[in-house]
C-alpha cells in the first residue's frame, strides 16, 4: 500500500498548517488533465481570495457555502460542476491530513430541470455564425465548438501547436486525460488563419487585455501568449460573451449555454440519420448509453421507420 507523506509545513504556513492557497497550489498541480485542471482553477481561485492565509484545517462550511453563493442562480449543471470541484479539493485535503473534517457536507448537488429540447434550432445557429457584428474571436469559437462537438473546456484550452489544419483536426485532453481529436468543417478552416495573424505559440484563444505578470492573478507561462502577452479566453468569459450574444435569438431571452452548441451538434446530426455509434466517435462519450437522449428523434421518426419497414409497403412498391 502507498504512503502518502503528510507535508512539511513551509515558510509560508500559518502557525494551523498549510494555508488554503498553499493546498490549493499543491492540488492543482497534481491535476493531470488540463481542461480538469482549468475548471477546478475557477472554483478554488474563489476560495482562495476568501481565505488565502487561514490554514486549510479552519476550513467550514461557510466558507464553502460564500464560495458556492456566486453561483447561486446559475443553471444546476453550472452548480454541480463548481461544488465538484471543492469536493475534489476536500477529498484530496483529507488524503492529505490537511483537513479533518467535510466543509461540504451542507451542500448538495442540484437536479437538472428537464427541459424537452435544449438543442438551438439550425436556423438561429446560422443567424448566429454569420452575423459580422459579432468579434472574430467568438464567431470562431462558436463555430468550433458546434462542428467538432466538442466540450468548452477542451477548446479553451487548446494551444495553436494542437491545431493539424491540413487535416482539420486539434488535438485535446479528454475529461479522463486521454489524447484524443476533434474534427472541424470547412467554415472554421476559412476562419482560422484570420484568428491566428500569423501567431504560432501560445493559447488559440486570447483575452481581450495582456495578462498580469506578477500577483495572485498571474496565469502560468502556458497559458500567456509570447507574441501579445495577452492570457488565455477563460470559461466564465466566454460563457458570459455567448450568453449576450444569444439573448436576442433566446425565445426566453436568457441566452443560451456554450455546452448547447455541443449538444445541438448532436442532435442535428442525429436528426440527420447518423447512428449512435457515429454519433459517439463524434462526441467522443464512452458509453453508448449516454447518446440516448439523442437518438431518441420522436413520433415522426418512429412512424417512418414503421413505414419503411412494413413489407407490405415493401411490396406495393415493387
Amino acid at each position: 500500500m502507498a504512503v502518502v507523506p503528510f507535508p512539511t509545513p513551509g515558510a509560508d504556513a500559518p502557525a494551523g498548517g498549510q494555508s488554503v492557497a498553499a493546498a490549493v497550489g499543491r492540488f492543482l498541480d497534481q491535476v493531470q488533465a488540463a481542461t480538469t485542471r482549468a475548471g477546478y482553477t475557477a472554483t478554488l481561485t474563489r476560495l482562495t481570495a476568501l481565505a488565502s492565509t487561514r490554514p486549510t484545517t479552519e476550513l467550514e462550511p461557510a466558507d464553502y457555502a460564500a464560495v458556492m453563493e456566486q453561483w447561486n442562480t446559475a443553471a444546476a449543471a453550472t452548480w454541480n460542476r463548481h461544488l465538484s470541484a471543492l469536493v475534489s479539493f476536500t477529498t484530496w485535503a483529507q488524503r492529505q491530513e490537511l483537513l479533518a473534517t467535510n466543509p461540504a457536507r451542507r451542500l448538495q448537488r442540484r437536479k437538472p430541470a428537464r427541459r424537452g429540447d435544449r438543442a438551438i434550432p439550425r436556423t438561429r445557429l446560422e443567424t448566429l455564425f454569420t452575423d459580422t457584428e459579432h468579434a472574430l474571436r467568438e464567431r470562431v469559437l462558436w463555430r468550433l465548438l458546434y462542428e467538432t462537438a466538442a466540450r468548452a473546456e477542451e477548446i479553451l484550452t487548446l494551444n495553436i501547436d494542437d491545431l493539424d489544419p491540413e487535416f482539420r483536426r486539434a488535438r485535446v485532453i479528454s475529461k479522463a486525460g486521454a489524447i484524443e481529436y476533434v474534427h472541424w468543417a470547412t467554415a472554421t478552416a476559412r476562419l482560422l488563419p484570420r484568428l491566428l495573424k500569423g501567431r504560432t505559440a501560445g493559447p488559440l484563444f486570447l483575452a481581450d487585455r495582456r495578462a498580469p505578470a506578477s500577483g495572485a492573478r498571474a496565469p502560468a507561462a502556458a497559458d500567456i501568449c509570447p507574441s501579445t502577452g495577452r492570457g488565455r479566453l477563460s470559461y466564465p468569459r466566454a460563457e458570459y460573451l455567448f450568453k449576450q450574444a444569444t439573448a436576442e435569438l433566446d425565445p426566453h431571452k436568457k441566452g443560451w449555454t456554450l455546452h448547447q452548441l455541443r449538444h445541438s451538434a448532436l442532435q442535428h446530426l442525429a436528426a440527420d440519420g447518423r447512428t449512435a455509434p457515429e454519433l459517439q466517435a463524434k462526441s467522443r462519450h464512452q458509453h453508448l448509453a449516454s447518446l440516448g437522449r439523442y437518438v431518441r428523434l420522436g413520433e415522426e421518426t418512429s412512424a417512418r421507420v414503421t413505414t419503411e419497414a412494413d413489407p407490405a409497403a415493401r411490396r406495393k412498391s415493387h
